[in-house]
């Protein structure tokens, strides 16, 4: 499988296939493909996986499209402004996302339910209890918010992030969630409560305009009825 990502803002990834090789995504997440990729729709991990799926954000069933002979392609879309990352995961390596960040993978990458144990993390943390946890061998794509800004941090290195705007991060990462100090800055400060408290060691991702913000921002340019 070879693939590129075009585009700035609303971004594609064309992946070249070769016979007998599989990518899967959610329903409706293809955008364009050539006549000898065959699809092929299912309920991967069955109903209980499926049920998994569609909390963390993702439809129950799930497309297999797969090169049935010599080099074929196929492109996917991102759904909203913003970067498609990919991540090459070796066997068993993880990394854990928001909700419907999945866009799509090669056929040996388990996407599955990731659940926040941490109650003040699940209820504070922007993006509830669920998340997405997905596992290698093999390369998966997400398609995350606005820009995308990674950190690799040390045992030793801490964040506090605006909930909201930790869009990955790889399972090493300790995720908490802590409550904004003083109350000139709870009241006034302009990040509510809560701020998300990131601690090393490990890799996280964060992304420049949560989709929620972009429609609360759009949402004050609608006009209203009277």
């Amino acid at each position: 499988m070879q693939y590129e990502i075009r585009g700035t803002v609303m971004q594609t990834v064309d992946i070249r296939l070769q016979a007998g090789e599989t990518i899967y995504t959610e329903s409706g997440g293809m955008a364009w493909m050539t006549g000898n990729i065959k699809m092929e729709t299912g309920m991967k991990g069955g109903l209980l996986g499926a049920l998994g799926r569609s909390l963390a954000g993702e439809s129950m069933f799930m497309v297999d499209y797969t090169c049935e002979a010599g080099e074929g392609q196929i492109t996917f879309a991102s759904g909203f402004p913003g970067k498609i990352v990919p991540f090459n995961l070796g066997p068993g390596e993880s990394i854990i996302c928001q909700k419907d960040a999945f866009l799509c993978a090669e056929k040996s990458v388990t996407l599955e339910m990731h659940f926040r144990r941490k109650l003040g993390a699940g209820l504070f943390g922007g993006e509830g209890f669920i998340l997405e946890k997905i596992t290698g061998p093999g390369v998966a794509f997400l398609e995350l918010d606005g820009e995308i800004t990674d950190y690799q941090l040390g045992p030793e290195h801490q964040l506090k992030v605006d909930t909201g705007h930790l869009a990955a991060y790889e399972p090493t990462v300790s995720f908490d969630i802590v409550m904004v100090k003083g109350v000139k800055n709870i009241l006034f400060g302009g990040e509510g409560l809560f701020l998300a408290d990131i601690k090393g060691p490990g890799k996280v991702w964060l992304q420049s305009m949560p989709i929620a913000n972009l429609a609360a921002k759009v949402a004050q340019y609608v006009p209203r009825k009277e």
